[in-house]
């Protein structure tokens, strides 16, 4: 009856705080947010304008769609629920419990606190319900699912006032060639805390599971790399190899000039890939992955600009697999094998960029006009912009993602931790050894280095 009688609610007048406060003026229509953490005001904006959750919905919906995810991805959630397992007994001693959902936000598996799990029951907080950010809005699972870092929704800080009385932290653990999320291990408490040591747990599960999806693909690349040998001894036709992201994993000479990549240059490694200079080979191979990983026996064919010619270039994608699940595609240029792919698929036309930057200092959120930002720099997982207003971290969690907005709208990334605005370029500098830096044009006159495999395009934006 103890732990009854300790999950038995308390006074409203708890609720009655800072956060609380602002979050009863948002739910109206207010824009004040004063007090509000910056990561809790944006999922509120997605909730209140994107997703038009209500606020006063009680429970989460049934998870109306299967999970469709790829079979090597079985191993994320068999190494979280190992993890999950093992970590129940003291999660539930201080009155947790653990959840893992899949990447729609539907929850797989529950571990914990009876009494808790109990109370979890009236929000549908269970196997099969989906806790989606869209479908539920501010929650420590949902929310997870649009970070790259990992999140804390302490109380009214929940979109839904019915959730008030819960604390979640959650943590997604990402896919590392598409970087698309795979599953997020949470722990909730109801009307406590959570157990001093749940960051650091969740982030040790998160490490250990990414290091496996790491080594797995490695291993794919090597594979990918053993295709590409294979088909080139039986063609002379430009070749490469692309993961499912559009990443180069090798090219042959020629394919590298037309990608903008050096050639014969083998790069298994996931995070050290080829970036092609080509967005609409990229979209056309993240097409190509996904059609090969329904079909097994599809392949297709698009026309793309390179660099070198005024006419289009026929390409033709073939997949290769290895144990069955999909590690890239093989593309010959000058090839038209195959489906065609749809002119969205290659680009045509290209996707708008946005007018503004949504940035973030203190408590408020700053609109940047595009023309305003400088420079973007990682740090980590999060994003510094250097701005006409200053220093300010960015809402977009990652500079791969940011670079993919500002695509096509002057931006360019030239080294691995930058990506410029081109016209807010003042000064090129060239050093001892070659090594170029740009100066801009910011107060503080930021140097930003050019990474070597960046700087032939960085010449070529700048007609140097």
């Amino acid at each position: 009856m103890a732990q009854l009688r300790r999950l038995e609610p308390d006074s409203p007048s708890r609720r009655h705080d800072t956060v609380y406060s602002a979050w009863e003026r948002f739910v109206q229509g207010e824009d004040d947010l004063r007090g509000v953490r910056p990561e809790i005001a944006i999922s509120w904006h997605r909730c209140r304008d994107q997703y038009r959750v209500d606020p006063c919905l009680t429970a989460a919906p049934v998870a109306v769609a299967e999970a469709d995810h790829a079979l090597e991805h079985d191993v994320v959630f068999a190494e979280l629920g190992f993890r999950a397992a093992a970590l129940t007994h003291e999660i539930g001693t201080t009155g947790g419990i653990v959840t893992i959902t899949d990447a729609t936000g539907r929850v797989l598996a529950q571990w914990g606190d009876q009494a808790t799990r109990a109370a979890a029951i009236d929000a549908n907080l269970a196997p099969w319900f989906c806790w989606a950010e869209g479908t539920t809005g501010t929650n420590g699972m949902g929310t997870a699912l649009m970070s790259y870092t990992p999140v804390l929704i302490r109380g009214p800080e929940h979109w839904c006032r019915a959730f008030h009385d819960w604390t979640c932290a959650g943590v997604a653990v990402r896919d590392v060639v598409t970087r698309d999320p795979v599953a997020v291990l949470n722990v909730s408490c109801w009307r406590s805390d959570l157990p001093a040591t749940t960051g650091t747990w969740l982030g040790n599960a998160a490490t250990m599971t990414q290091r496996i999806l790491r080594r797995r693909a490695q291993d794919d690349g090597v594979e990918l790399m053993a295709a590409f040998d294979h088909a080139r001894s039986r063609s002379t036709t430009p070749l490469a190899a692309v993961d499912p992201a559009g990443r180069v994993v090798l090219a042959d000479d020629t394919a590298g000039v037309l990608l903008g990549i050096p050639g014969s240059t083998p790069a298994p490694e996931p995070a050290v890939r080829w970036k092609p200079e080509l967005p609409e080979f990229i979209q056309a191979a993240k097409y190509a992955a996904k059609q090969a990983a329904r079909n097994p026996e599809w392949t297709g064919s698009t026309q793309i600009f390179t660099r070198l010619a005024n006419e289009p270039t026929p390409i033709t994608f073939r997949p290769v697999f290895l144990s069955g699940h999909l590690i890239g595609n093989l593309v010959w240029f000058g090839r038209s094998d195959g489906d065609p792919l749809p002119r969205t698929a290659a680009g045509s036309p290209r996707p708008e960029h946005p007018h503004r930057m949504v940035a973030t200092r203190d408590n408020r959120m700053v609109l940047l006009r595009l023309p305003e930002v400088a420079v973007a720099q990682s740090d980590g997982n999060d994003v510094w912009l250097s701005t006409d207003q200053g220093r300010l971290r960015s809402a977009s969690p990652g500079l791969d993602k940011l670079e993919s907005e500002l695509s096509g709208a002057g931006f360019l990334r030239v080294h691995r931790q930058y990506v410029v605005n081109l016209s807010r370029i003042r000064e090129v500098e060239r050093r001892f050894k070659g090594e170029l830096y740009l100066v801009m044009d910011d107060e503080e006159k930021t140097m930003v280095p050019v990474s070597r495999r960046n700087a032939p395009a960085v010449r070529r934006a700048l007609a140097i």
